[in-house]
């Protein structure tokens, strides 16, 4: 029997013709592409959180509707016995398959157009709340052999690190384990780690790995307040097939100091936990590095900590370091830096400038040129306020780029205090004239320092957006001032447990003369006593360094339960999504998934979803003719008492969207 193939694409051009020539039609009509486009990677290609898809507009993004929900089933407060629940997974499509990681680290490949489980593989991660507080993951991701034939068992393979340090690679068709690596597709992330042992609940994974060649590359998640000599925070390398570790980066060299008892610490973290990025044209690894242990006393760590709150450029093949650049020194504030460097070009003079872009905690954004290190603006070294604590020794000044344009108010003074009532912001007042408050880079004091931008940024791990036809680069912030109070030893080892609902925690730093208490500055209502609005989103020109926009972002009514001012946005975990000259975003507290005009900043759409999205968004097409799915997953986040949740909720158009217009 003779069969005619025809694409879906092709159906919808004659429906449309039919429809047109009996006069139904209106002005506009939508009509899938024809592009195959994929999402490969969690952060997008390179870091950029871009797509090159335009069938969903300005135009017609107001005709969005949910295709289809997937629940997870992983969700949990630690009320309940179990950690509690992040879900900030950005899943990945190639080949018509969506896989996704839930915060427990399960994974599920689901049918990418139906959202239909193909299988799910479940790792045995303890999830009790003695084991973990809270469990997330980030994203997980892929890998083909170019050995084997595209039909052979693990030629495709789903590569992730479980909350727990183990590393998995299963097969991308049936979910199975690979055998061949490792210990039958299992590795224990853990081994090989100094000063691991009796703190192995310390040390996590939380981000997808990154994948070059046959080399699968991951850092690791630090508890790095709890101990001066934190483990290692070194950055490895492992063989895609057999698991074999090919090299090994430590950050901290002979960096430390001596007790007193004459014994010698050494400093541990300035670990990796953000996305690192990989760089295949250029054989280069950008790896984002964190603070050193512990987080707010120094005295056991002298000097810059080089290596520690760097972006660091690693050859892939060996580890070697090919240049780094250090945005904090010898990091007091817990400025990690905490977002995956995003590759892009930017178009200079008629010459076309490869640049890595680093967003940072503090609201600035770095940007280098991606070979060989050097600033695409200029970065000043400023004079910043000196310890006042005996050992403490923190750095006389501090990189401060020219552009682009910060993106956080630098400082707060009393007057600046808020509040919804006289009294409210007359506390709030008083609160910050009692505090140490020399501005940005104020170090921790016993007297209680303000941290401004606090130790969630200033950015997060969401990242940057980068659109390449308009060189707009966009970014959501947080504005919520912290305080770090140092207690001297003989007192903090007297104090009781911090009880649930407190609205601050106590870290031991131990082996250093000081605890801390770490706290978000709240008036005795328990509102921000910083101005809003509370969170932001911003569109910048990357090659001037220059505000195109810049918005109040989010809303806070799900917790408050009663309406609040649009214009003083919430506090935001998770990262955009650029395509078709729009900005698709969730983050914020509220359970709002929003669409943003790329130029203007105009809020275009936006839909309400059973839990909050702390995650970024991803988009896609899966075949010729297939619609484009923009997909998202709402879970919330039990450490925001945000909504919780366990959706993967998939949106596209209509097939057929008719618009308004004569006949």
């Amino acid at each position: 029997m003779r069969t005619t193939s025809i694409t879906m694409a092709t159906v919808g051009l004659l429906v449309l013709g039919a429809i047109q020539s009996l006069g139904w039609a209106r002005s506009a009509v939508y009509v899938p592409g024809v592009d195959v486009v994929e999402w490969a990677t969690a952060d997008g290609r390179a870091g950029a959180h871009f797509s090159s898809l335009s069938d969903i507009t300005p135009a017609n993004v107001a005709g969005l509707e949910i295709v289809w929900t997937y629940r997870t089933g992983d969700w949990s407060t630690h009320e309940n016995g179990k950690a509690g629940t992040a879900f900030e997974s950005t899943p990945v499509m190639v080949d018509g398959r969506l896989f996704v990681i839930t915060p427990m680290s399960r994974v599920i490949a689901l049918d990418a157009e139906t959202g239909v489980e193909k299988w799910s593989f479940d790792p045995g991660l303890d999830v009790s709340d003695d084991e973990h507080g809270m469990v997330t993951s980030r994203g997980l991701s892929l890998w083909k052999d170019p050995l084997r034939a595209a039909s052979e068992f693990c030629a495709q393979r789903v590569v992730f690190a479980s909350y727990d340090a183990r590393l998995f690679t299963l097969d991308a068709q049936s979910g199975r384990p690979c055998p061949d690596f490792a210990h039958s597709g299992e590795l224990d992330l853990r081994d090989g780690i100094e000063r691991i042992e009796g703190r192995r609940t310390t040390f996590k994974h939380t981000s997808p790995p990154a994948i070059i060649g046959d080399l699968v590359v991951v850092g690791s998640t630090i508890y790095d307040s709890h101990v001066a000599d934190a483990p290692s925070g070194k950055v490895r390398a492992f063989d895609l097939r057999t698991g074999e570790c090919r090299w090994s980066w430590e950050p901290l060299v002979g960096i430390g100091g001596v007790l007193e008892n004459g014994e010698a610490i050494a400093a541990g973290a300035a670990n990796t936990w953000a996305t690192i990025t990989a760089d295949e044209q250029n054989g280069l690894l950008f790896v984002p590095t964190s603070s050193p242990s512990p987080d707010h006393y120094g005295g056991l760590r002298p000097g810059n900590n080089e290596y520690a709150n760097s972006l660091v450029a690693l050859e892939a093949e060996t580890g070697a370091v090919v240049w780094h650049f250090q945005m904090v020194h010898h990091d007091l504030w817990d400025y990690d830096l905490p977002a995956p460097p995003a590759l892009v070009e930017i178009q200079r003079e008629g010459d076309v400038i490869p640049v890595v872009v680093q967003a940072t905690k503090t609201g600035h954004i770095f940007v280098f040129h991606r070979l060989t290190g050097e600033p695409f603006f200029p970065i000043d070294e400023r004079s910043v306020p000196a310890s006042d604590v005996p050992g403490e020794f923190a750095s006389p000044t501090q990189p401060i780029p020219s552009r682009p344009v910060q993106l956080h108010p630098q400082r707060l003074e009393a007057e600046d205090a808020w509040g919804l009532t006289p009294w409210d912001r007359a506390a709030c007042e008083k609160r910050i004239g009692g505090l140490r408050n020399d501005g940005l880079f104020t170090p921790p004091s016993v007297r209680g320092s303000i941290a401004y931008p606090g130790f969630i940024g200033g950015m997060e791990w969401g990242g940057v957006g980068y659109d390449p036809s308009t060189g707009i680069l966009v970014t959501n912030t947080n504005r919520l001032a912290m305080v770090a109070t140092l207690i001297p030893r003989e007192i903090a080892d007297t104090l009781p447990p911090v009880g649930a609902g407190a609205k601050f925690s106590i870290a031991s730093q131990e082996s250093t003369p000081y605890a801390v208490t770490r706290e978000p500055l709240l008036s005795p209502l328990g509102i921000p006593c910083t101005p809003p609005p509370w969170g932001m989103l911003h569109a910048i020109d990357l090659a001037s360094g220059d505000i195109v926009w810049e918005r109040p972002f989010g809303m806070l009514q799900d917790l408050t339960k009663v309406p609040t001012p649009a214009s003083w946005g919430s506090v935001n975990l998770g990262g955009p999504l650029i395509t078709g000259g729009m900005v698709f975003i969730g983050a914020s507290m509220d359970r709002r998934f929003r669409a943003f005009d790329l130029q203007t900043g105009e809020l275009l759409w936006s839909d309400v979803l059973p839990a909050s999205v702390q995650a970024s968004p991803l988009t896609y097409r899966t075949r010729p003719g297939a619609r484009q799915f923009v997909v998202v997953a709402a879970g919330g986040h039990d450490g925001m008492k945000s909504t919780l949740g366990d959706y993967v909720v998939a949106y596209a158009l209509p097939l057929v969207v008719e618009q308004e217009g004569d006949r």
